[in-house]
């Protein structure tokens, strides 16, 4: 299920959406790779990451709504799904903003 369909628990918007990226086809090989299925370099790690925290967040977002209807069998395992995928979507944005800052970084040096 899409964290979109929770809207009661107010996580909707673009922000929540986990798309992977396409690799640009032709550059270094790296985008033959990608589209061959292969997993390995760092395109291949950080698309499997990806696709894991979107597992974690589809787990969650699935727990929670079983818990909103009551079918949920114990609340600490819906506790400790929804705080993973949180934690997850934090390191997530850290990295993120930390591989933009040393992208601008490297745009700024001089040579």
């Amino acid at each position: 299920m899409p964290i979109e369909a929770i809207s009661a628990m107010g996580v909707t918007g673009p922000e929540w959406n986990i798309s992977i990226p396409e690799a640009p086809a032709g550059v270094d090989g790296v985008g033959d790779a990608a589209q061959a299925g292969g997993d390995s370099g760092f395109g291949g790690m950080l698309t499997n990451q990806l696709e894991n925290l979107q597992g974690l967040q589809t787990d969650a977002a699935a727990q929670s709504q079983a818990l909103a209807t009551g079918t949920a069998e114990d609340a600490s395992q819906v506790v400790m799904a929804v705080e993973k995928a949180r934690l997850s979507m934090q390191l997530a944005a850290s990295l993120r903003d930390k591989g933009l800052e040393s992208f601008q970084e490297i745009f700024r040096t001089q040579v």
